[in-house]
């Protein structure tokens, strides 16, 4: 069983929206700056979860994103689900042609911890994600580490702008 890299980076996205709706729309950008992911792959993932009702945009100045809704009725399954993104133990992909066009022996088992594992992430919230101490912990490091960069642009900018 695997969980491709789109359901991973589009709950961190959504993660990083939530730990920071209280400032308004969140660009893009500023995702991808503090997550590291491409910002052409954030655009992907976010036209997705935008079709799926779970993100708004704003656009204009100061525009990006915002939740389309309250973190706790936000599901880490349903943001799985809207990128397209299946959580499949089987190797059929559920198809039932496991071995030589028919279910192989196993097949139920893994489609039934398939199913436990949806239910599983069905019942995480982004407001539960929120709470939890280890997380507030990274975005606290995060976010610094992104101020630092920010800052070390703009010195950057000032010294090459002193040369010339």
């Amino acid at each position: 069983m695997r969980l491709t890299t789109k359901g991973r980076y589009a709950v961190t996205a959504m993660l990083d929206l939530a730990l920071h709706q209280d400032q308004g729309p969140i660009s893009l950008s500023e995702i991808s700056s503090r997550q590291e992911i491409s910002l052409s792959y954030l655009e992907q993932l976010f036209s997705k979860l935008r079709k799926n009702a779970l993100v708004a945009s704003v656009r204009g100045p100061g525009g990006g994103y915002t939740l389309n809704g309250p973190c706790e009725s936000i599901h880490v399954a349903q943001i799985i689900d809207a990128v397209d993104e299946s959580v499949d133990a089987t190797n059929c992909h559920g198809k039932g042609d496991c071995q030589d066009g028919v279910k192989c022996l196993t097949h139920h088992l893994w489609t039934d911890l398939s199913v436990q594992i949806h239910d599983f992430l069905s019942s995480i919230t982004l407001a539960s994600l929120i709470e939890r101490e280890e997380i507030l912990e990274t975005s606290v490091r995060q976010q610094k580490k992104d101020q630092e960069k920010v800052k070390a642009s703009e010195e950057k900018m000032i010294l090459s702008s002193e040369m010339q």
